[in-house]
């Protein structure tokens, strides 16, 4: 074992307090579901996770730098099988530089104003423990990895670790410098039961050019440009991760090459852990795939994340262009876990068309099938480039302005799919948003889905098919302004129905409407309730009925012996209900 020695340090605190959002309350069931399981709940309360609060407090190390070097298992018993001593672990300080240069594990402590470097052979596994250090450099990454098979970085329980890259603001490129504090031309695995944080003043927070995968950890990755990225891929496993960026986006990928196996590299996956983000630009932004899902354990993943003005670390000057929640080139799966996203733009979001080096192109698609889903997408006053008129969330309720009392961004979606949008399962609430839903072809065949809009709720745009939505099963609750230029569910094409239970709103005339379509709006089986106008032909077992649910207020409808409670906010200009099954109120 090896011990080299070096310098001093202070007292570093971080804490904040992330406040939640208040969101609505709806009652009501599915084919899925019984009328008692959806009694009293309040879906926006469901749908908002518990916040990761930003309170890391961490104490800066201070007292000698020191350094433990140990081989590799792998290398210490080869090397003690051959007669050769504890094997070839090897690091040397020069100039403010401790440099690895082998396989093995290195454990640092103290407080140290300098960089470790990693220039290790192209098979090396290296190991980087954290036993309680404060990290500085103001010329380079204080944490550089520019050859090794795969470099590991662990903060040991019970400890308190800081990296922090001091140098200038980066205005220009520099091959010679680390993109980030921690910063790696290797797949990269942060993980250990401490706490580490990092502040990236350059550039970058923690990226990597490979893989990077975070497990178990406490991390706070604050950055002036990107919090965390991984240019191959990001994974989050477990552990508590906070991405803060003032000028950027908070979690992000860029290549498209195939890996090993053919695959689109690219990829943001969250199989746990409790991950929040703060964003100047998109929270987070995946060059292929976003994904959560739960894991082999059955542990799901929870998140938040705030864009634009809706993170309060976002800087006054920030020049970006795109403040989206989520936002992908190629596909968006839901399928567990919890998301709750607070954007200036659409919060979530996925491109159609995108060319990928790999080949083949984006597809432009969302899919939820689990979990809960939490979307308020609006724009300060004076912050708007146009939109009509919002509201943060449904009119008078929630604390929030009312419909009149913001602007949302022009085409600001809660969830928006080039191409298309699958919902087959999950709780989805929509408190603010220009438009609700939208995609080219809308398919709700299962899960609940709430929708506060001041535009149209739900849309099926134009695009490579014949707009469409689809609905087979599911329950789907839509409100929108009485007045204005607004329609409950709007199709440039078709409107199907042949299950499911269906609350729409809207005005109450021929052009702006409760339900919509340029073609035909068609019910052969399941139920629809139009509170307001819609042209609506019902087909096989379908018949119509006209109760009175357009007041203010609550309401409960028996829809063959299940009962459904929901609230309108507002009166709308009549009822008129269609199912293949007797409706009573």
């Amino acid at each position: 074992m090896k011990n080299v020695k070096l310098k001093r340090i202070c007292l570093f605190v971080l804490s904040a307090v992330l406040a939640t959002t208040p969101l609505f309350t709806a009652c009501g069931t599915t084919e899925e579901n019984t009328a008692a399981e959806y009694a009293g709940a309040n879906v926006m309360d469901a749908a908002t996770p518990s916040p990761v609060v930003d309170d890391v407090t961490v104490t800066e190390a201070t007292g000698e730098f020191t350094v433990e070097v140990k081989p590799s298992a792998a290398e210490a018993a080869e090397a003690s099988e051959s007669g050769e001593g504890a094997g070839t672990a090897e690091i040397a300080q020069s100039d403010g530089v401790f440099r690895i240069t082998a396989a093995g594990t290195y454990t640092f402590s103290g407080a140290y104003e300098g960089q470790i470097l990693v220039e290790a052979g192209e098979e090396d596994e290296v190991v980087i423990e954290l036993n309680g250090v404060t990290i500085t450099c103001a010329v380079d990454s204080p944490i550089k990895v520019l050859q090794c098979a795969s470099v590991e970085i662990s903060a040991k329980s019970g400890t308190d670790n800081v990296v922090k890259d001091t140098r200038l603001t980066k205005t220009s490129d520099d091959e010679t410098q680390g993109e980030a504090a921690i910063y790696a031309k290797a797949d990269m695995k942060l993980k250990g039961t401490g706490t580490l944080v990092v502040t990236g003043g350059y550039n970058n927070g923690v990226q990597t050019t490979k893989d990077l995968t975070i497990q178990k950890l406490t991390l706070k990755a604050t950055a002036y440009n990107n919090a965390i990225k991984g240019n191959d891929s990001v994974t989050v496993k477990s552990g508590k991760v906070i991405a803060i960026s003032s000028n950027g986006d908070g979690v992000e990928t860029q290549n498209t090459d195939a890996d090993k196996n053919g695959n689109v590299r690219g990829d943001v996956l969250f199989t746990g852990g409790e991950i929040a983000v703060y964003a100047a630009g998109d929270g987070i932004q995946s060059a292929h795939d976003f994904t959560m899902r739960a894991d082999d354990d059955g542990n799901e993943p929870s998140v938040s994340i705030y864009t634009g003005s809706y993170s309060e670390y976002t800087a006054s000057s920030a020049k970006t262009t795109s403040y989206k929640g989520v936002k992908v080139q190629n596909t968006l799966n839901i399928t567990a876990g919890t998301i709750a996203v607070n954007s200036y733009d659409d919060g979530l979001h996925a491109d159609y068309g995108t060319a990928f080096t790999a080949g083949g192109k984006g597809e432009g698609t969302i899919n939820i099938s689990g979990g809960t889903v939490g979307v308020s997408v609006y724009a300060p006053q004076g912050k708007s480039t146009g939109g009509g008129p919002g509201g943060g969330g449904r009119p008078g309720g929630g604390g929030r302005p009312d419909w009149g009392g913001q602007q949302t961004v022009a085409g600001a979606d809660a969830i928006h799919a080039d191409y298309r949008l699958n919902v087959s399962g999950g709780v989805i609430t929509v408190s603010s948003a220009y438009e609700g839903l939208e995609a080219n072809v809308i398919t709700v065949s299962g899960g609940r889905t709430y929708v506060y809009a001041t535009d149209d709720g739900i849309n099926a745009c134009k695009g490579n098919e014949t707009p469409q939505v689809n609905v087979t099963g599911g329950y789907l609750d839509v409100a929108v302004p009485t007045n204005g230029d607004t329609d409950g569910i709007d199709s440039n094409g078709t409107y199907t129905q042949t299950g499911g239970v269906v609350i729409t709103r809207g005005p109450n005339n021929q052009n702006m409407a409760a339900i919509d379509a340029n073609n035909s709006v068609r019910i052969t089986g399941g139920t629809l309730i139009v509170l307001g106008y819609g042209r609506v032909t019902a087909g096989g077992s379908v018949k119509t009925y006209s109760p009175s649910l357009h007041s203010s207020g609550e309401h409960t409808v028996t829809i063959g012996g299940a009962q459904y409670t929901f609230r309108n906010e507002s009166a709308y200009g009549r009822t008129t209900v269609y199912s293949d099954t007797t409706v009573s109120a």
